[in-house]
């Protein structure tokens, strides 16, 4: 099978492959330009990062991949979305990317820059609102991926439905998507291109420590993924660990201070914090998110290879 081209408002992506933005500072300008310059769309995770770190790895990334797509990606969740948003597109950013919620204001923000905004969804319905409102694309985003989930239906249900609600936007397939066959089987349910973030989390260019990138390659078996229930009111899915079975038991501490990062947080601990734990190292105490298909990973590997792999895997199957 010859992969086709992601066509995203003015955009036209080579390889249909979205890198998926993973916070806290997992995919930053390397990863995301590597990502751009094998044909695919990087996208660096905005949330966490105050507004001119946000300038520094645009910027970076325009200088590693001088004519790749680069894009961001935002939680609707927190506090400083439309701030994060407003950076990028002053930044010239090509596309922005929102999840762990809906905003009708980024539509607007989209339209007077004619920036492309790119929801996440997990249903028709919010497809169709989403194409109404102005999304030059949706991302349909099932129970088999990593981080914060609107749904507990597989995208494999779900992608089929989008592409018969919407009428002129690319749909793009994301949750489980970790070699060429998974790829395929997304281009045949109709969407038009995949989000791939679990793969790309043990790339050599992802700006985990080797201790959380070598935690990804150890989760082999499906029990080694729990689903808590997040602050921002969302469960996700995670690696087991020793964080995670204190929030799946109750006795996780709760935050002994607060930046006040969310819209609307439970408290019950600093997600920030925990994220950013276990990108330095700390893979125990540190919140873990990562897809229930991890185990199909089971090498770190550059860009470049994991897309050449990628693109053999899909030319193998007719």
């Amino acid at each position: 099978m010859k992969l086709p081209e992601l066509r995203i408002g003015n955009l036209v992506a080579k390889v249909p492959i979205i890198q998926g933005g993973m916070a806290i500072r997992l995919s930053t300008a390397r990863l995301a330009a590597a990502v751009a310059n094998e044909g695919g769309i990087g996208l660096i995770a905005a949330s966490g990062m105050p507004f001119d770190e946000l300038r520094y790895e645009i910027r970076l990334a325009r200088k590693l991949s001088p004519t790749g797509i680069i894009g961001i990606n935002a939680m609707v969740a927190a506090t400083q979305f439309a701030g994060l948003v407003r950076t990028a597109i002053e930044e010239g950013i090509d596309l922005v990317v929102a999840g762990a919620g809906f905003s009708r204001d980024m539509f607007g923000m989209g339209r007077e820059s004619g920036t492309p905004i790119v929801p996440i969804v997990s249903s028709a319905k919010l497809a169709r609102i989403s194409e109404g409102l102005g999304a030059s694309a949706v991302i349909v985003e099932g129970s088999e991926a990593g981080g914060h989930l609107g749904t507990n239906r597989s995208s494999r249900e779900i992608v089929p439905e989008v592409v018969a609600a919407v009428k002129k936007i690319p749909v793009i397939g994301a949750g489980g998507v970790l070699d060429g066959k998974d790829i395929v089987d997304m281009l045949r349910l109709g969407a038009n291109g995949v989000q791939m973030g679990s793969r790309f989390a043990a790339s050599v260019e992802c700006n985990a420590s080797d201790e959380l990138k070598k935690m990804y390659v150890r989760a082999t078996n499906p029990e080694d993924i729990v689903l808590i229930q997040s602050p921002v009111g969302l469960p996700g899915q995670a690696i087991r660990n020793k964080f995670a079975e204190t929030v799946l038991d109750g006795t996780v501490p709760p935050p002994t201070e607060c930046d006040r990062c969310l819209k609307h947080c439970s408290h019950k601990f600093c997600i920030i914090k925990a994220l950013s734990r276990a990108q330095q190292g700390d893979v125990e105490t540190g919140l873990v998110f990562s897809g229930n298909n991890m185990r199909k990973v089971d090498e770190i590997l550059p860009v470049k290879e994991i897309f050449a792999r990628l693109k053999k895997q899909v030319a193998e199957i007719e």
